[in-house]
């Protein structure tokens, strides 16, 4: 990906000056045309970083990757210290691209204002409703997330929350050259701990919530807000501009004080229950969305559930620290729209309604069904089930929530992965069935008839909730992704019931 980019030859050992690195044998005036971290994508001139990953190590493919071109190899195991090929030896591989990488796109993030959000639930949303509000002032931006990355009204296509190093320079680079001004991003735990935002310049640091997810990676809910921290830890580091650092901080979540000590430089929170520097007050939740006061001033915003409140308020103090008004702020969100997958409506002319959401961790989906609650009038009809090859513990937790929360559940698969869809099913169901009879679920784990069998029993005033997958348009099944998308399947289920 170099749209916008202009193709450079890179000195090596200038870029060397940027590195940690242990030892090399790199020749004077040795240039390299580009970075690579996979050994089937390097051209001639690259050089390419082996990283040891989880599935496969690349050290094994430098072989592969000089046959295709590479000039020279960052490594970290010095067995493939070689006179095969020039080499670098780090210490970690993964450090090594985030340094060499910024270094050969000319350090973007110090020139760009960098937002960044990270949180369980709540990231995509915000990241939006920040670069909303900027774009409502004029500002050109960039937004990087799950649903991908854009740079203004460009989009280009994403597999991560967090785009490795490589690709989140190259990003950088790309903002700056199509005249953006800001990157808003979604920094996931992974991303952090996996040091892909290393070398990024973050101004602002926006933390929404804590919650159970990612604890097959993670291990306990205390590593997981060790990883998240580190955002906030990062603003130290980070290069001034004529931005104040700010930390925009959740106060009413249980782990906000963890964000707190960890933040360098300035601090605003927000929250409904507790004091706080952005407080949300007279609060009313309706079925086109939601109305509170901040500072006196009514927010009327277009989104639906407790939840954008949270996601609001924090994009106003971000916005904010960078100067944006409040009235602006306002004014913008007032105005704002939804995220695709994020408590979408599926547009129909029945009497009842289709709900499509992202929600696959235990908060996340009792928000969602919370939210659902408040504005049925009739029943509410869950459809969900748990990813593979993620964190088990969550599975009965999620199979809980929903029967206690729902009318009525369907269970079903998400994406399995190598997992046997049964099994998850079957980890999910001992939570059901502690708060539901047997005549209020069904297990269907065909996606697709759980949709079809959710739809066909909704009557007038009812809400019919899909959950998990939300904007993805494929479901993962033996590691091959098949082309599946909820809003799609709730159209059809529709046309037909």
């Amino acid at each position: 990906m170099t749209g916008g980019l202009v193709v450079e030859y890179h000195n090596l050992q200038e870029l060397m000056k940027n590195l940690t690195y242990k030892d090399h044998a790199i020749m004077q005036g040795l240039g390299i045309t580009g970075i690579q971290y996979d050994s089937r994508k390097v051209e001639l001139g690259n050089l390419f970083v082996a990283i040891k990953g989880f599935q496969s190590d690349g050290h094994k493919y430098i072989q592969n990757a000089v046959a295709n071109g590479a000039i020279a190899v960052i490594v970290e195991d010095e067995e493939y210290c070689s006179l095969d090929y020039p080499w670098i030896l780090v210490e970690d591989s993964r450090v090594a691209l985030a340094e060499i990488s910024a270094a050969f796109y000319h350090n973007p993030s110090e020139t760009l204002k960098l937002i960044g959000v990270t949180g369980t639930n709540g990231k995509t949303t915000t990241t939006n409703l920040i670069a909303q509000i900027l774009e409502s002032k004029g500002h050109k931006v960039g937004v990087i997330g799950t649903l991908g990355a854009r740079i203004g009204e460009e989009f280009i296509e994403g597999s991560r929350t967090t785009p490795e190093a490589l690709e989140l320079q190259q990003l950088f680079a790309q903002m700056l050259a199509q005249g953006a001004e800001y990157a808003v991003m979604e920094v996931s735990s992974h991303a952090l701990d996996l040091h892909r935002v290393d070398k990024c310049h973050f101004d602002i640091a926006v933390f929404t919530n804590l919650t159970q997810d990612h604890l097959d990676y993670h291990h306990t809910m205390e590593e997981y807000c060790k990883a998240k921290t580190k955002l906030f830890t990062m603003m130290d580091k980070s290069k001034k501009k004529d931005v104040p650092k700010t930390a925009v901080i959740n106060i009413d979540d249980e782990w906000a004080n963890r964000f707190l000590v960890s933040s360098g430089g300035a601090v605003a929170t927000y929250g409904i229950d507790k004091e706080a520097s952005w407080k949300a007050e007279n609060v009313e939740i309706r079925p086109d969305g939601v109305r509170y006061t901040v500072d006196g001033l009514e927010v009327d915003l277009p989104l639906c559930g407790k939840f954008n409140i949270y996601n609001s308020l924090a994009a106003m103090a971000a916005a904010n620290a960078l100067g944006v008004s409040i009235e602006d702020c306002i004014s913008a969100l007032n105005q704002s729209h939804g995220v695709a997958g994020r408590f979408q409506r599926v547009r129909t002319d029945k009497d009842f309604t289709v709900i499509i959401d992202y929600a696959h961790t235990p908060d996340g989906l009792e928000n969602v069904i919370t939210t659902a609650r408040e504005i049925a009038k009739g029943h509410v009809i869950t459809v969900f089930g748990c990813g593979g090859d993620r964190d088990r513990t969550k599975r009965p937790i999620m199979g809980e929530i929903s029967a206690k929360l729902s009318d009525y559940c369907i269970v079903t698969s998400d994406n399995p992965r190598t997992e046997d869809p049964e099994k998850i099913i079957a980890d999910i169901l001992p939570g059901v069935k502690k708060y539901m009879a047997p005549n209020r679920y069904k297990v269907l784990s065909d996606r697709r008839e759980a949709i079809i069998a959710a739809v066909g029993m909704a009557q007038s005033g009812d809400i019919v909730l899909i959950a998990g997958k939300g904007h993805e348009d494929y479901q993962e099944i033996n590691g091959v992704k098949h082309h599946f998308n909820d809003y799609e399947e709730a159209l059809k289920a529709i046309e037909v019931k």
